[in-house]
């Protein structure tokens, strides 16, 4: 019975639709160029013109080098397969709709000057990454709102179920996984009470990362409970890229004065109830205060695009049910990244900070596979005197994943850069700090996907209460971990090979 009902499983039967398509192309290719010298020739005068098109564009070297080696290895097919699939953005429809609904609910995010002028006289560096999150994903700077970091899935998990329990007005859940087990519906009971209750809930899942663990059309069972649901770029099985445009944040709003954002999916293994990979080490951050509204945007914008539902939006505001002013320390600057344009806001809030650093720079990352970009920063922070440390899996979930990041780790560690194993297990947490004074935690991984296609979510700290939390975690970590060297990472000449491969491939995995 169990494995029926894997071989009939949503995954399965996609892969073997898709499978079946790229047998039937190559197919009617080999037929077309049997019959014809000039279907050689034309198909070979398209992965030229797919070349030609590829050096033209900006972009990252990287991403075009990953094409033009296939192009050049199969000429016949290369070219053809890059006009084909290449699509960095997303369709035509969604990008138009999710255009529109920003047009209408980003102007509603404005900036008090007078916090900017506050940190401008205290740190003219991180004004400027204030500056650049700001002028270029639209997301201003708060104070006025107290941050608290969660060093484990488990204790996040158990601060949002309070919270939820404690909402009065509506709930805001917008995750790139949702899996059935305890976490989740121990969460969809509460949603499910709460709509009885009468409470505006909404709730987004990413399709495609939910393929393996929900089964077909789930958004219409949730509805069913009164719950508005929305499953983000549905996926068609059809030979395409459109669906490497996922959802991969994390945001839970409730009320509008409290919201979640982490590393964190709706999984048991995010609080370690189930064991595949070892100790699964993730973190979040939750906010109460001003920079809710951002995260509240954020949820509203998507929504809006996939679902056209409101026409105001003021009774979503921080101070719409909390009319006490709102405390906290230090500075905080949600932000998000899309790719619906070409401005890669996410590695580049990264790579400032990495360049702003002079003492220090702690790193928590699952999937270090960095473009030359990243790995000149990295490298040229550790020459001139920085402590640059990254923590990694000791268990990875892919097995070319990690191979693909072990490829980086002769470099960085020549170069000064300390790189560590997470000895219980995979660290799945996405957080920068540096210098005691400034942090980031969010949903970006160090990877092509979250820095180029994915939409994407952080929160930027300077000087709150969570930095403290942050290095004691990351302090501790480290003391779980092991310093890579480089005489560990010495491989097969095999094996090298096959990371060289792994290296020109890596922005279309």
């Amino acid at each position: 019975m169990k494995f029926l009902k894997r071989i009939l499983s949503r995954i399965v039967i996609v892969g073997l639709l898709i499978a079946l398509q790229v047998i039937w192309v190559v197919v009617v290719m080999h037929k077309l160029i049997a019959y014809s010298i000039w279907i050689d020739i034309i198909l070979k005068c398209i992965s030229l013109t797919a070349i030609l098109i590829l050096v033209g564009k900006e972009m990252n070297p990287a991403v075009k080098l990953a094409w033009v080696v296939p192009i050049l290895a199969f000429p016949l097919f290369g070219g053809l397969m890059y006009l084909l699939l290449y699509e960095r953005k997303p369709t035509k429809h969604l990008r138009r709709e999710l255009e529109n609904s920003d047009k209408r609910i980003m102007p509603l995010l404005t900036q008090d000057f007078k916090i900017l002028k506050a940190l401008d006289n205290i740190d003219r560096k991180y004004f400027c990454q204030e500056e650049y999150i700001r002028n270029y994903s639209g997301f201003p700077m708060y104070n006025h709102t107290k941050t608290v970091y969660f060093k484990s899935g488990e204790e996040n998990y158990e601060v949002l179920l309070n919270e939820l329990k404690r909402a009065e007005h509506f709930i805001f859940m917008e995750y790139f996984i949702l899996r059935d087990g305890v976490m989740w519906n121990s969460i969809f009971e509460i949603l499910k009470q709460k709509a009885r209750e009468g409470l505006d809930v909404r709730l987004i899942y990413d399709d495609v990362g939910s393929l393996m663990y929900l089964p077909y059309r789930y958004y219409e069972e949730v509805e069913q409970y009164g719950i508005r649901c929305e499953a983000f770029n549905h996926f068609v099985p059809y030979l395409s890229v459109v669906m490497n445009h996922r959802d991969h944040r994390k945001i839970t709003v409730i009320d509008g004065h409290t919201g979640f954002t982490g590393g964190i999916n709706l999984g048991d293994e995010y609080i370690n109830l189930t064991h595949e990979y070892g100790y699964w080490k993730d973190t979040g951050i939750m906010l109460k205060g001003e920079a809710v509204w951002s995260l509240t945007i954020m949820f509203l914008s998507l929504w809006n695009g996939l679902r056209p539902t409101d026409l105001t939006f003021d009774s979503f505001r921080p101070h719409q049910f909390h009319y006490q002013e709102f405390c906290g320390c230090g500075y905080v600057q949600p932000y998000s990244d899309t790719p619906l344009d070409d401005e890669n806001v996410g590695e580049n809030v990264y790579l400032n900070m990495i360049h702003a650093s002079e003492h220090y720079i702690y790193i928590f990352n699952p999937y270090l596979i960095i473009d030359n970009e990243m790995m000149t920063a990295l490298c040229l922070a550790a020459k001139r005197g920085v402590d640059v440390r990254i923590v990694t899996p000791g268990v990875s979930d892919s097995k070319v994943v990690f191979w693909l990041a072990d490829s980086y780790f002769p470099q960085l560690t020549a170069n000064g850069v300390k790189v560590y194993m997470y000895n219980p297990g995979f660290i799945h947490a996405k957080v920068f700090l540096c210098d005691d004074k400034a942090a980031c935690v969010g949903t970006f991984n160090m990877d092509y996907r979250s820095l180029y296609l994915h939409f994407e979510c952080g929160v930027f700290l300077y000087k709150t209460e969570s930095i403290s939390s942050i290095k004691e975690d990351m302090l501790e970590t480290l003391k779980q971990s092991t310093l890579l060297i480089q005489e560990t990472l010495k491989r097969s000449l095999s094996m090298r090979f096959c990371q060289r491969i792994l290296r020109v491939i890596a922005p279309l995995l």
